[in-house]
C-alpha cells in the first residue's frame, strides 16, 4: 500500500509528529511505500536545524532527517506555512525541502491513503 503523510503539528507541543514518525517507520518495515511526508501549519517546525532539545529528550528533527536519508522518503515543507514562521532553505535540516501545496495534492492523488497527524 502507498501512504501519503500529512503532519500538522510541531515537534514539541503535540504527539502528532512522533506518531507520524512511528507510523512511517512501521509502514516501511512492513514493506509499504511512503509517497511523501508533507509538513503543514505548525508541522513545518519539524524541519528546522535550529531545534536543540535537551540531551535527555528525543530529537525528532534528527529522527526525521535520518529516516529520509535511510529510506529516501521525501520530507516536504509547505512554503507558505514556513515563510510565516521564518523558515527558509537556509534553516532546513538535512532531508527537508520547501515546496508548495501541490506536493500535498499530488501525494493524495498518488497514495492509496493520505494519513493526517494533528489538527
Amino acid at each position: 500500500m502507498k501512504f501519503g503523510i500529512l503532519v500538522n503539528e510541531g515537534p514539541f507541543t503535540h504527539q502528532a509528529s512522533d506518531s507520524a514518525l512511528q507510523f512511517v517507520t512501521a509502514a516501511l518495515k512492513k514493506g509499504h511505500e511512503i509517497v511523501r511526508v508533507f509538513f503543514y501549519h505548525d508541522g513545518v517546525n519539524n524541519s528546522t536545524k535550529f531545534s536543540d532539545p535537551p540531551s535527555d529528550d528525543r530529537n525528532i528533527v534528527k529522527l526525521w532527517s535520518a529516516l529520509a536519508e535511510e529510506h529516501g522518503v521525501e520530507l516536504i515543507v509547505c512554503v507558505a506555512a514556513a515563510m510565516r514562521r521564518g523558515i527558509n532553505d537556509e534553516v532546513l535540516a538535512p532531508g527537508f525541502q520547501i515546496s508548495g501545496l501541490g506536493q500535498l495534492v499530488e501525494a493524495g492523488i498518488n497514495a492509496d491513503r493520505l494519513v493526517v497527524f494533528g489538527d
